[in-house]
């Protein structure tokens, strides 16, 4: 069982108010993602997989899982077109990365999770925010970077609010 780390303090910047919009994007996007790994610190493995309001499945391990399928999906296969698999989930199991069980770590979801970061990041950099994908939507859409970017924030930002549920009820704990 391991037990993820207490941070000192808040390790969140947020970005300046004079930031410009590429400056901004990507950095409320890390905020955002500093805010989810924020929420899971401090909490062992069992506390991770702890669904907080049953019949919900949803964890904060379950998220953390999740978002590293939504990274790999924005940036990997839509924003460059690569033919990248879902890391947790399948046609079949639609919900898998929600479906977390004894065997699913916090030391593999949160390796997986940055190795993602990482890779977007990487695809991100250099590219104009009007660029638009080289893959596209189920339904046939293209996107261009900006809008990509604006997305992930939403997505982050919304998964943040149950991951504040969640971690109160786990442990009590409460925050930003």
């Amino acid at each position: 069982m391991t037990t993820t780390e207490q941070p000192a303090q808040d390790p969140r910047t947020e970005p300046s108010t004079l930031a410009g919009e590429r400056e901004s994007l990507e950095g409320w996007l890390d905020y955002h993602r500093a805010t989810l790994a924020l929420k899971c610190q401090g909490l062992d493995d069992e506390q991770l997989r702890q669904a907080s309001a049953p019949p919900s499945e949803l964890t904060l391990l379950g998220l953390v899982r999740h978002m590293a399928d939504v990274e790999r999906h924005w940036f990997r296969r839509i924003l460059t077109g690569e033919d990248a698999a879902p890391l947790h989930w399948s046609d079949e199991d639609p919900d898998g990365d929600f479906h977390v069980t004894e065997d699913h770590t916090w030391d593999e979801a949160y390796a997986t999770w940055q190795e993602e970061i990482g890779h977007a990041r990487e695809r991100a950099g250099g590219r104009s925010l009007d660029e638009v994908s080289a893959g596209r939507s189920r339904s046939g859409e293209l996107f261009n970077l900006r809008w990509i970017y604006t997305h992930m924030i939403e997505e982050y930002a919304r998964h943040n609010g149950h991951a504040d549920l969640i971690r109160e009820r786990v442990d009590g704990a409460t925050g930003d």
